[in-house]
């Protein structure tokens, strides 16, 4: 039979999501070179030079932007063909890594208690978390990541979502802190010490400020960092008072920090997990999302009373 190599299949996939040779190989465990000797076969089998320079970087020619879609498709479905029977799943022979792409207080704060119960009710399943740094889609859809998991945003509408569990934004501060000594920290109290924002794009406004605007109030912003976990260790090194969720405390030691309820109103916020639609069917898949919903509810915070 002269069939081409199917292998060359997910080579494919790889070069025409990344439009790179350098980003295919590292996508693929690849050196540059081998990527390269592949490059060269996938195009005396297309007959199509798929990537072609252009100045310092790599564009696809239009054979290959027509391609992309349907390489991807493909590789998918072969790949659901060689997975075992969907009329279940053995979880003490499943033998897969489930790449979740989250942030790093939802690692903080869940992915211990996911990695331990994962392995003590699917010892062969690894979980593997990749930084979630902006929100899109695109991640799920060229399928690098089995489950995004965050605070929903604009992710198109095939993807499936499913709501996990509600947090809410609490005030942190070191002990022996001023506002630590108090039974309740009202809004004058909150005003009179400088804050810790944490803000990935580096904004210094949040739900917060805005309730406090309506108020015709502000508060001092004297540092802005770019996730959580710094943000706690800036409150907790200095004067300074942080705003975390609630959620982000789970795992810290209680004797490490003061927590304390905001003094204004401010909205709440859902973290969902997400999903592309080939994968609503796979039982592996409907397990981790099982798992991790079951997880995520069991050890989130309290709703605030």
């Amino acid at each position: 039979m002269n069939a081409p190599d199917l292998n060359l299949l997910i080579a494919l996939d790889a070069l025409l999501a990344e439009a790179s040779v350098a980003g295919a190989a590292r996508r693929l465990g690849l050196s540059a070179s081998a990527m390269s000797r592949t490059l060269s076969r996938l195009r005396a089998v297309t007959g199509d030079p798929l990537l072609v320079r252009a100045g310092r970087s790599m564009v696809l020619t239009p054979r290959a932007e027509a391609m992309r879609e349907g390489a991807q498709r493909t590789l998918f479905e072969a790949l659901v063909l060689l997975r075992p029977s969907p009329a279940g799943v053995d979880l003490s022979t499943l033998d897969r890594t489930f790449v979740l792409r989250t942030n790093d207080g939802f690692i903080e704060a869940f992915g211990p208690t996911l990695i331990v119960a994962a392995a003590k009710c699917a010892p062969h399943v690894r979980l593997r978390f990749v930084a979630r740094a902006e929100k899109s889609a695109k991640a799920l859809r060229e399928g690098q990541v089995d489950l995004e998991i965050g605070v929903l945003g604009e992710m198109g509408p095939e993807i499936r979502i499913q709501a996990l569990f509600r947090d809410r934004f609490v005030g942190v501060v070191r002990p022996g802190h001023p506002l630590s000594a108090l039974s309740g920290v009202g809004v004058s109290d909150y005003l009179a010490h400088a804050h810790v924002v944490a803000s990935r794009r580096g904004h210094t406004a949040g739900p917060v400020d805005e309730a406090l605007a309506e108020l015709g109030l502000e508060r001092n912003i004297a540092a802005v960092v770019p996730g959580f976990p710094a943000a706690l260790a800036v409150a907790q090194a200095s004067d300074l008072v942080g705003l975390i969720p609630a959620s982000f405390l789970i795992h810290q030691p209680a004797a490490a920090y003061c927590m304390f309820e905001l003094p204004v109103k401010v909205r709440g916020i859902t973290l969902s997990q997400m999903w592309h639609p080939r994968a609503e069917a796979d039982p592996a898949h409907r397990w981790l999302r099982q798992f991790v919903l079951e997880v995520c509810r069991q050890h989130a915070p309290a709703p605030q009373q």
